[in-house]
């Protein structure tokens, strides 16, 4: 199969989007497909991501990554979208490659780039299959990001949610890995939604025979975190950006600290932040001013991420916006509870009480009072941690792309009117 994939974003940037598409692309190679990924130009962040160059050209056997012409995304230096001037060249090698099937990963911020709906004219010229799929509710981004009146706020989603709506249903089946998500989709007017389970994890990278005595040591410089270290191992996970629920985070920790209810428990945990974002400086300096060990790795690999949650005893998330929320799988296959809002898709995965808690969305006391039995009760975090580690066998990456190249097959048939050799 010939598989275009334009997406809104790639290596060197790390997060959901670019790890699901890095993991489908890499077994999509191993199958025999032909892929060309089409995804912003990361020239211009060279003094951030040094090693952009890695991920241009053929990156695995039979897949090319060819870069658009770019700009910062929303003012961030360190993430960038396409621009109108790159959609001649998305054309261009759309038309000398001829795919079988083109999928698009988040159109609705490819469009604000290109000006247009991504791909669809292509396709309806050639009668090519053409699929999106919605990895991230960048609607809901929109009180994060703008500092505007509640009401200003709700009559932007509401126009928004109509613009997203024609954006996906342009093409011939909107992907959706959430069920959560899904239900939303419909709700906001998308009509050919399809759920299905694809996203997942390397199962196999979380070995528990990877933990080492001095890992932070060795790999961090942090000593102090090795046994015998006695504090719990906080880990959060992705980017230091409103939108995933900073304000809350630093809110809850500092209510903590001056509650005499929690008085003891900010001495027995240490907070390990891995990740970067225009919110960094922010965070750190809110933090030091807690009674608070906080250890900040920056942007680290994700072939480095199994072996930080290995030796990690929590996962903290505070996002309300995940559609899915990828690092909850990972934790869980390092056999690791997790401490999430009940909110966004994430409650598709965490079965509070048995892999984690959800608590009450920013509900500082209902987020102390799990933070504290998790901290306190380490036979408790080992039955979540065994219970999360069976759950996460249900989420492969090698079946996760199986269903999708079956669900591509279909689009495509349903295209051509004819059954097309399915190529292993």
């Amino acid at each position: 199969m010939k598989v275009a994939i334009l997406t809104s974003g790639f290596f060197p940037v790390i997060d959901g989007v670019t790890i699901t598409v890095f993991n489908r692309v890499q077994r999509l190679s191993q199958r025999g497909h032909q892929v060309l990924l089409l995804c912003p130009d990361y020239s211009a962040t060279a003094t951030i991501y040094p090693d952009w160059q890695k991920y241009v050209g053929e990156i695995l056997p039979g897949v090319t990554v060819t870069p658009l012409a770019s700009s910062p995304f929303m003012g961030l230096e360190f993430d960038r979208n396409v621009t109108k001037t790159a959609y001649p060249q998305l054309l261009d090698a759309l038309a000398q490659f001829q795919p079988d099937i083109i999928h698009v990963d988040e159109p609705e911020r490819l469009q604000l780039g290109f000006d247009k709906i991504p791909a669809v004219d292509f396709a309806k010229h050639y009668s090519t299959a053409c699929v999106s799929f919605l990895h991230t509710n960048f609607i809901e981004y929109l009180e994060d990001y703008f500092a505007l009146p509640a009401l200003i706020i709700r009559g932007m989603q509401f126009i928004s949610k109509r613009i997203v709506a024609r954006i996906y249903n342009a093409y011939g089946a909107t992907l959706i890995s959430s069920p959560i998500t899904y239900q939303k989709a419909i709700q906001m007017g998308i009509k050919n939604a399809i759920q299905a389970e694809l996203l997942g994890v390397n199962l196999a990278q979380f070995d528990p025979q990877l933990k080492s005595a001095d890992f932070f040591a060795h790999h961090y410089n942090i000593p102090d975190l090795d046994p015998p270290d006695p504090r719990v191992k906080l880990l959060f996970l992705g980017r230091l950006t409103p939108d995933k629920g900073w304000t809350f985070a630093l809110t809850a920790f500092s209510q903590i600290a001056r509650s005499a209810q929690y008085q003891t428990l900010l001495s027995q945990i240490a907070l390990v932040i891995a990740g970067d974002g225009s919110m960094q400086t922010e965070i750190a300096q809110a933090f030091s001013t807690l009674p608070l060990t906080v250890h900040f790795l920056g942007r680290i690999a994700p072939n480095a991420v199994p072996t930080l949650l290995l030796h990690s005893d929590i996962h903290i998330t505070t996002s309300e916006k995940e559609t899915k929320g990828l690092t909850v799988l990972e934790a869980f296959a390092a056999g690791v509870p997790v401490l999430a809002p009940a909110a966004g898709g994430v409650i598709d995965t965490i079965e509070s009480g048995q892999t984690g808690f959800l608590y009450q969305p920013r509900n500082w006391q209902d987020f102390a009072a799990k933070l504290q039995s998790l901290v306190e009760n380490p036979q408790l975090r080992q039955r979540m941690g065994q219970t999360a580690q069976a759950h996460a066998t249900n989420y492969d990456w090698d079946t996760a792309v199986d269903r999708l190249l079956n669900l591509w097959q279909q689009q495509i048939e349903r295209q051509q009117g004819a059954p097309v050799p399915h190529k292993q």
